[in-house]
């Protein structure tokens, strides 16, 4: 295994994926093709803020995450990145809660993106293992 799949733990590589994940919906999702049921469910925010702008936060967000899943040696970039993610999965998950009165189809999406954003502060939340060399040797029982 090369030496750089080594360095990326699990917890730094959901900052990776995710923030992929986020790059490609801001860009794809929102920016070049959005759906008409997600922009009328969103009408909450988008009073205030144009889905274009929206798009450009998840881009900035998903970039966020992925430069703090690959810096190795400073656990608070890799908060703000959590963060960055966490932040707009709360931001859609608390715009489709809200539209649930008039929209019940959002409920599907709540549900969804509320799981998401706690999901990810979970994940912040734990520890990175230990790296090889501070592990005890694993004792087998007799």
């Amino acid at each position: 295994m090369p030496a750089a799949a080594r360095s990326i733990s699990r917890r730094r590589g959901v900052l990776v994926t995710l923030g992929a994940g986020w790059v490609g919906y801001g860009a794809l999702g929102i920016l070049i093709n959005p759906r008409q049921g997600t922009t009328e469910l969103l009408s909450d925010i988008t009073r205030w803020v144009p889905m274009t702008v929206l798009g450009w936060l998840w881009v900035a967000a998903g970039a966020v995450g992925i430069v703090a899943g690959l810096v190795v040696s400073c656990p608070r970039i890799q908060a703000a990145g959590y963060a960055a993610l966490a932040a707009l999965a709360g931001l859609w998950a608390a715009a489709f809660t809200i539209a649930i009165p008039g929209a019940p189809t959002a409920a599907g999406s709540a549900c969804i993106w509320v799981s998401i954003a706690v999901a990810v502060v979970w994940v912040a939340g734990m520890d990175d293992p230990l790296p090889a060399h501070m592990r005890k040797g694993r004792s087998t029982w007799t």
